[in-house]
């Protein structure tokens, strides 16, 4: 059985990564005879380990990214932990230590990709060591995305996190190919939305928050019943608060507000920015009006 590898991050699943694996599935199915994808994902960041305060936000768990990269077309996904001693390893080394594991017919790599100690190895070097042991080496152009601004933006983990920072997640959805998700344990809050009759559920998350504000979402539940919602993000200013989290009223669900669960939450576009009101009816107003316009771009979006 023919085999592709592909190794990388893989944070975030966008089209970029996508394309590689789609790539390693024609190499290795061509002939009509189905080979072996696998994809060897970092995680967490190697820069988590070289340069801690450097180390990127995390986009996905390693649970959503393996069941992403397999609905992509991966037949295994197997995590990389970046150890000392692993990213020690010189380029030829680590290469021969994959060729002895996996018996790949192919490497499959975008043009970005580095690897061995110092990440001294390239594509360039990609090349080298595939007539040495015996695979074909194929590197793969970038995807280009336009963006609603027109803009062009190559497809990158990186820039997905600039358009969170920035809150376009509706941009930050055409270069994942699929909506922002969110999934985390809903945690105990200050409990100050259901006296203002706006309850909602603070979700504890590793994953990288957009940029403060609210939200149109949709959530979904363990049993799978999915809900229009509306997402708070950032310190609560009308009530001095400090901590920044995320917050969801779910429009329209009657739930008993436990803690414990699971939730995900799925962003469709930034409704407003953040901002401090001068009176609770004004926030209980506003809060109204946000509540009844997610509802209905939830309501036009899934139509």
């Amino acid at each position: 059985m023919r085999t592709a590898l592909t190794i990388g991050n893989f944070d975030g699943v966008h089209l970029g990564h996508v394309q590689l694996v789609a790539e390693a599935r024609r190499l290795v199915d061509a002939g009509g005879t189905r080979g072996r994808v696998v994809a060897l994902a970092f995680d967490p960041h190697p820069l988590t380990l070289l340069r801690p305060e450097s180390a990127p936000h995390r986009l996905t768990t390693f649970a959503d990214r393996t069941y992403l990269l397999k609905q992509a077309g991966a037949d295994e996904v197997e995590q990389l932990s970046p150890t000392a001693q692993f990213l020690s390893v010189e380029p030829d080394a680590f290469i021969n230590n994959l060729c002895s594991h996996y018996k790949p017919s192919f490497f499959v790599e975008g043009p970005d990709f580095h690897f061995g100690k110092a990440a001294k190895g390239s594509p360039a070097t990609l090349r080298v060591l595939a007539d040495a042991f015996g695979f074909a080496a194929h590197i793969v152009p970038p995807v280009e995305v336009p963006l609603s601004d027109q803009t062009i933006v190559r497809a990158s983990s990186s820039v997905v996190r600039s358009m969170l920072r920035l809150g376009r997640v509706f941009d930050a959805a055409l270069i994942l190919g699929r909506r922002y998700a969110l999934r985390g344990e809903v945690v105990q809050g200050d409990q100050r939305g259901r006296t203002i009759g706006f309850p909602t559920c603070n979700l504890s998350t590793d994953c990288m928050l957009p940029a403060d504000g609210v939200y149109a979402a949709t959530a979904t539940l363990p049993d799978g019943t999915s809900h229009p919602a509306a997402i708070n993000i950032g310190t609560r200013p009308t009530f001095n608060g400090v901590q920044r989290r995320l917050e969801a009223h779910l429009i329209g669900a009657k739930l008993e507000l436990t803690y414990g669960w699971e939730l995900q939450v799925v962003f469709h576009t930034f409704l407003r920015d953040q901002v401090r009101f001068d009176s609770i009816d004004r926030l209980k107003t506003q809060l109204s009006k946000d509540c009844d316009r997610a509802f209905g771009l939830i309501n036009r979006s899934t139509a």
